[in-house]
């Protein structure tokens, strides 16, 4: 476990951390680890899964208890039944990587495949293949660059994250929301909003890191992981995945900075690196040299601080400006922005001839200072219009393409894509936007039917029953933030 001891068995502990009355990381919202954060069984039915899991439990403990101790053996974790509950767990209709092995095709052989894995692996064999390019559109209409992993790459990585989570979920802090186990957007969006309603959050700083999986420096990198990993081998073997470069077009590229998105692995390396050069920054700095209450949320490289007073956040942004430049990263200059938000923003900007006060955009959302019918502050947030514009146009050129389909499938399949569409952006103060999607879509729905044939009489007195019949109806899914935080948190947080 560290230098020392030479060990990494310590006692089992007699209770669970994520049960602990006590958070074991330092919450900034008051947050304990989420429930079965690195408790996932994943071993096959030939081994005791209360062996398995307690071996994770050593690991998390030992963690917990000493902030300081290094690991030295972890690659035993991962064992044949570990790597196939990973396999177990991968997206069946994934793109292939580079090898060109799909899913189904490593699972014909599946238990020699891991057996040949396994033994790779573990006397040093195991290369990393490198990711194949591929890019998804952005919302903006730019283009989004992702390295699709082999498949074996995607097994061991997804293992061996498995492995370093119950280390690392032990260290993050509270207000880091992104790819995290047991976390999701949500609960950034929640976090967000009980803070600004109930500290004094008077200016808001909306920033985005620029480029940032890009611009990871692998030397700082490897540093960070060293804090905590002192297994070699696994070092080498994340060393391997950083190295193994990208192949697009039959051209190999090397990697000397960053890590690809797409890859199993990034998200946690990711989290690691911003732990390390934003978040203990961060808890620091508003420790020691803020004035009033100072609240943040971050989900991956993108974050929301809240400030009480206007010269904190100004010293707050230069402070910040010139720690991120240390590590190789920037913040992005159009996606940056200090304004004036919060309960008193209104009267303020009202009493100089100002206007309304302005919005940001967080997680989908654009978050707007309302008030209800009695008067008092209301924190709004409705679906992003740029998000909103561009799904739709998803779904009309799909819906056009399917258009001479049935009527029953049609509806099927666009009942499904609302129903996800309100999944995520039916929470309370959004329902006219929710409205707004359900009958844009019914026009664009009505539009493919009537170019089946010239002859179509698809009214809109018919096209309404078709909605009815198929398309729910918007209605609010998630709770009030509040209710929900205090649910997580058990009304025992401090929102700082």
């Amino acid at each position: 476990m560290n230098e020392r001891r030479k060990s990494d068995r310590p006692m089992v502990p007699a209770k669970r951390p994520n049960k602990a009355a006590q958070a074991v990381a330092e919450a900034v919202e008051g947050r304990g680890l989420a429930k079965g954060n690195t408790g996932g069984q994943n071993a096959s039915r030939t081994q005791s899964r209360t062996d398995a899991q307690h071996a994770l439990d050593r690991v998390r403990e030992a963690a917990r208890k000493d902030k300081e101790v290094k690991f030295t053996a972890l690659l035993h974790h991962v064992t044949v039944d570990r790597l196939r509950a990973a396999y177990f767990r991968l997206e069946r209709k994934a793109a292939p990587g580079v090898d060109g092995v799909t899913w189904e095709q490593y699972g014909a052989g599946l238990e020699e495949n891991l057996r040949d894995l396994h033994m790779r692996l573990h006397r040093g064999a195991y290369r990393a293949k490198p990711s194949r390019r591929a890019y998804i559109p952005k919302a903006d209409g730019r283009q989004r660059p992702l390295g699709i992993a082999a498949l074996e790459d995607k097994i061991v990585q997804r293992a061996m994250v498995e492995v370093m989570n119950a280390i690392y979920e032990v260290d993050f802090l509270g207000f880091s929301h992104g790819f995290r186990p047991g976390r999701s957007q949500h609960n950034a969006l929640d976090a967000l909003a009980v803070g600004i309603l109930r500290k004094k959050v008077n200016w808001v700083l909306d920033a985005d890191i620029r480029g940032f999986f890009d611009a990871i420096d692998h030397e700082w990198l490897m540093k960070f992981v060293g804090h905590r990993i002192a297994d070699q081998r696994v070092l080498r073997l994340i060393q391997k995945w950083m190295n193994a470069g990208v192949l697009e077009d039959g051209k190999w590229t090397a990697c000397k900075e960053g890590t690809p998105q797409g890859a199993t692995v990034s998200p946690l390396l990711a989290n690691l690196y911003l732990h390390h050069v934003l978040d203990l920054w961060v808890q620091s700095w508003r420790r020691r040299q803020a004035r009033g209450d100072v609240v943040i949320v971050r989900y991956a490289d993108d974050f929301v601080v809240g400030f009480q007073y206007h010269e904190d956040a100004l010293r707050f942004l230069d402070a910040l400006k010139e720690r991120l430049r240390r590590f190789s990263l920037e913040l992005h200059p159009d996606k940056t922005r200090l304004i004036e938000f919060g309960r008193y923003a209104v009267e303020r900007r009202e009493s100089v001839g100002k206007g309304r006060p302005e919005t940001f955009d967080f997680l989908g959302f654009t978050h707007i200072c309302a008030k209800t019918r009695a008067g008092e502050f209301l924190l709004e947030r409705r679906t992003m219009k740029k998000r909103m514009r561009a799904k739709l146009g998803e779904v009309k050129t799909e819906t056009m393409r399917r258009r001479h389909l049935s009527v029953r499938k049609q509806g099927e399949w666009l009942g499904g894509v609302v129903r996800g569409y309100f999944a995520y952006h039916a929470v309370p103060t959004n329902i006219r936007t929710l409205q707004a999607f359900r009958r844009e879509a019914t026009r664009v729905w009505r539009r493919a039917l009537r170019r089946r044939s010239q002859r179509d009489r698809t009214n809109w007195e018919r096209m309404n029953r078709l909605a009815e019949r198929w398309l729910p109806r918007a209605r609010i899914l998630h709770p009030w933030p509040n209710d929900r935080f205090d649910a997580k948190t058990r009304g025992g947080s401090r929102v700082r």
